[in-house]
């Protein structure tokens, strides 16, 4: 059952989903919890089909606020009951200034002593906490497309938050701490080798370092996302290697390579494992922690490199370098404005050289005092002659 609603009000909206549970002949509500979907009209139809199909698993009701262009305040609202979902569907398409104070249609239609969950699939603020519809809910979950996008978050991480980043290594971190249930070595050192700006190869290796106390060195290489983590010990690595989109190698000192399987899950599939614990996540905290902490000192690593993006942050700390060599330049354009200064020293040059082409005429007297010196001469001596 669909109803649409134009031009309406939350109020409107309540009394429509109360009358189609009648219509249904279904009165209570085997709801566990109220999911809140804020996205782009764009990203709308694959966030329904994802939030519906994780709803299969935890029965919720489901309420999408989905933000559309435009200067004028307008709130149109659709409901579906049944319609392949066990619970209830509220979509409510906002624009203008209705957009900026959606959290006060959302409020009302919050199930009752049930838990909430706020889900950004696409483009989510910087600290989800202060969000107005995020502090009405119990957890908040993000999706991080790059590690940049993941470190602007994690600084201002608050209790509740966490993002599909952490859930994608779910199956890795698993087979790793199965690696060292089977071979209880002495892990020296760890390395993660992963895409460039990978929000989860940064987190792995931050997990590493938590867990396991050893510098971490973050690789930039191999398929998109993870590609591969190791574990030094003594006797050998161990080994989890990505082949495809689906299978990977798995490898431990003293036993023969095998192939495990490491597929590429889909949101769908992250959301209902995120939907599973309601609590607080205790550990995506304190890698959280660790996260920055390798941030703020990358020696941390082992490998003076920082744990997400080395190459990117290598390049934004010399940029100020490059920005202060272009600052300096027209200095050098205030020199060779000088360049006048040196003509005037030109000018004393021949000067000079003036002076130097008078010099003859001072030798020209003493020439003339020479000459009248032998003068002088001439005439004592025939004065002798005569006498």
């Amino acid at each position: 059952m669909i109803i649409e609603l134009q031009q309406t009000t939350a109020s409107k909206v309540a009394q429509a989903l109360l009358h189609g549970r009648q219509v249904a002949g279904s009165r209570a509500m085997g709801m566990v919890m109220t999911m809140v979907v804020v996205c782009e009209e764009k990203d709308f139809p694959a966030a329904l089909d994802n939030a519906t199909q994780a709803a299969l698993e935890h029965p919720a009701r489901i309420i999408f606020v989905v933000r559309r262009r435009g200067r004028k305040a307008q709130l149109n609202a659709e409901v579906r009951l049944g319609d392949g979902s066990p619970g209830e569907v509220v979509i409510f398409w906002v624009s203008g200034p209705v957009a900026d104070h959606s959290a006060g249609v959302v409020l009302p239609l919050l199930l009752p002593d049930a838990p909430v969950i706020v889900w950004w699939p696409g483009r989510a603020p910087d600290v989800p906490a202060t969000d107005q519809i995020g502090q009405l809910g119990t957890r908040r979950i993000t999706d991080s497309a790059t590690a940049g996008e993941l470190l602007k978050r994690v600084e201002q991480t608050r209790t509740g938050d966490s993002d599909l980043a952490w859930t994608r290594l779910t199956t890795w971190r698993a087979l790793l701490a199965a690696a060292l249930d089977q071979y209880p070595a002495q892990v020296t050192a760890a390395t993660v080798t992963a895409s460039r700006n990978s929000a989860s190869g940064g987190l792995l290796a931050a997990w590493l370092r938590n867990r396991l106390g050893v510098p971490v060195e973050l690789r930039t290489g191999g398929r998109r996302g993870l590609s591969d983590a190791r574990l030094v010990t003594a006797a050998g690595d161990v080994a989890l290697t990505r082949i495809d989109e689906s299978t990977g190698t798995y490898r431990v000192p003293g036993q023969p390579q095998r192939e495990v399987a490491l597929r590429r899950r889909e949101v769908k599939e992250l959301l209902a494992e995120e939907l599973r614990r309601l609590d607080p996540d205790e550990v995506y905290a304190e890698v959280v922690n660790t996260l920055l902490e390798l941030q703020d000192s990358p020696a941390a690593t082992g490998s003076g490199r920082p744990a997400t993006e080395p190459v990117e942050r290598t390049a934004r700390t010399k940029a100020p370098t490059r920005k202060t060599a272009v600052r300096k330049a027209p200095a050098q354009k205030t020199t060779a404005k000088k360049a006048p200064a040196k003509k005037a020293t030109g000018k004393k040059t021949a000067a000079k050289k003036t002076t130097a082409k008078k010099a003859p005429a001072k030798k020209t007297p003493t020439k003339r005092a020479t000459g009248s010196r032998k003068t002088t001469s001439a005439a004592s001596s025939t004065r002798s002659r005569t006498r």
